[in-house]
């Protein structure tokens, strides 16, 4: 029987090892475990490998993507029998995005999420209300560093950034919204 139990803890290894550079279909900088995407991997009730991921907004077009993305890397590291799982609850929250993410963003051209959202919670953590950000100061240029931006649309690339300029370097950037 520990044998068994030992073989599932590898398979678990070997499956957080191949999902750990999974790189966002939108973002490709960061993977989609520094965004918090990836919120486990573990066995169900059943005994089948389970990986779960979360959109960062309910109707994110990317979560085809990102599952095809994910089963891809498991499948090539030979892991299966497999199933993804999408969780809308809790809600993921920019809170859960990495301090090492969140560089990369800003060397990318990105903005950061500035702020906490409050949630306090990591993904796996018991359950806690999100509380939303009033309206922030704008965000820092991700090229010049100078607070001195302006917010040009609320949505960018995608809907979850904003469109910036900075007045200094006058440099356009997306923003990742903090929610």
């Amino acid at each position: 029987m520990q044998a068994m139990a030992d073989h599932a803890d590898r398979a678990l290894e070997r499956a957080w090892q191949a999902l750990e550079s999974v790189p966002d279909p939108e973002i490709p900088v960061v993977s989609i475990r520094e965004l918090g995407i990836l919120r486990d991997v573990r066995r169900a009730d059943d005994g089948q490998l389970e990986v779960v991921i979360t959109p960062t907004y309910s109707g994110c077009p990317a979560m085809s993507q990102i599952a095809e993305d994910v089963a891809h890397a498991l499948d090539a590291a030979q892991i299966a029998p497999y199933r993804i799982a999408t969780t809308l609850t809790p809600a993921w929250t920019t809170d859960w995005i990495t301090e090492e993410a969140r560089e990369k963003l800003r060397a990318y051209g990105i903005a950061p999420p500035t702020g906490n959202c409050g949630s306090g919670q990591a993904p796996g953590a018991s359950e806690k209300p999100i509380t939303f950000m009033p309206k922030l100061p704008s965000p820092a240029c991700p090229r010049c560093g100078s607070k001195h931006t302006e917010r040009l649309a609320q949505f960018g690339s995608t809907a979850c950034k904003a469109l910036y300029r900075c007045i200094d370097c006058r440099e356009p950037f997306d923003y990742f919204k903090p929610y």
